[in-house]
């Protein structure tokens, strides 16, 4: 399918929700922003992004091309040292997945495809857009706190958690490394950042765990963002894209806040490369993606590029 026809597609997708919310899809009106600070965001910074959105873009692969590490350009942007231990999902109901070993980094990667928006059943994940008790079985430390997080989110996650985590345990026990890296974009995003905070309390506390988010929806209400920057702090990173219409759904008016930690990329050249990224303060910042309305939205941002000219979705890993 042509990238235009993939575009429309997933428009389609977030405009045609089973819910009738009072405020617009998109987030007329939700303009309840905590900050308005930002500031220019270093270059060391940016070029440690650049390797975990690499690995999101791989995601996008089939599973077949990741495991033999035969996926073209993405893979080879990589280099060849990449150890794929395990892959999963079938494109719908449980999206691509992969857990990998990354010598040079001395890193467990966990990398989760987003959503292929020519995949309807995947776009069903993103619609749902209830609130529900996240799962203090599996998340004890989040008992007493009422934490909810979108349902659709939490049950996609749920059908890859018990095979992500016996996966990092495995890598970690059986390759050495001493960090993890947790990646994905926009519903890989949103798997990741539960992937994370549920690494962080199943594997030893002195193993580094980084997240580095692309396109990220908003995951959970108030309490999940508050518990999110207590657990994982400085070490997520969510990247918004410009006029992305994905960070700003679901929208705050329903119960929906953004952790910290957003990075926003506000121009992008012609080359791909990013000419004007900030750091925002705060969880919600209007001078970053919580300023998008869908007087401005751009579905095409969504997807990229971001930055080196790295973009998402199934036309940037065909194989």
């Amino acid at each position: 399918m042509m990238l235009h026809s993939t575009l429309s597609l997933f428009a389609y997708g977030l405009l045609s929700s089973k819910l009738a919310l009072a405020a617009p899809l998109f987030g007329i009106g939700d303009r309840l922003s905590d900050s308005d600070a930002t500031s220019a965001t270093p270059d060391d910074v940016l070029n440690g992004l650049i390797r975990p959105a690499q690995f999101s873009r791989v995601a996008y692969c089939s599973s077949a091309a990741v495991t033999s590490w035969q996926c073209g350009p993405p893979c080879d942007a990589l280099g060849n040292d990449i150890d794929v231990f395990q892959a999963g999902g079938d494109d719908g109901l449980v999206p691509m997945y992969f857990i990998a070993h990354d010598p040079s980094q001395d890193t467990i990667v966990v990398a989760h495809q987003g959503t292929e928006p020519e995949n309807f059943l995947s776009v069903l994940n993103d619609v749902q857009f209830f609130l529900e008790d996240l799962n203090t079985t599996r998340f004890t430390s989040a008992e007493g706190k009422d934490i909810q997080v979108h349902n659709g989110f939490q049950k996609t996650f749920e059908r890859t958690a018990d095979g992500v985590l016996s996966g990092v345990l495995n890598g970690l026990a059986t390759k050495g490394a001493s960090k993890i890296l947790v990646t994905g974009h926009s519903l890989g995003a949103a798997i990741a950042s539960l992937d994370a905070m549920m690494l962080k309390q199943e594997v030893d506390p002195s193993i580094e765990i980084t997240t580095a988010l692309f396109g990220l929806p908003r995951v959970g209400n108030q309490e999940w963002a508050d518990f999110v920057d207590e657990q994982l702090g400085g070490q997520l990173t969510r990247v918004s894209n410009q006029d992305d219409p994905v960070p700003i759904v679901p929208p705050r008016t329903i119960g929906f806040r953004h952790p910290s930690g957003e990075i926003h990329i506000n121009a992008v050249d012609d080359n791909g490369e990013a000419t004007d990224v900030v750091t925002c303060e705060g969880q919600e910042n209007s001078e970053c993606s919580a300023g998008n309305t869908v007087l401005t939205a751009s579905v095409s941002n969504h997807l990229g590029p971001y930055f080196d000219d790295i973009s998402f979705g199934g036309d940037a890993c065909p194989l």
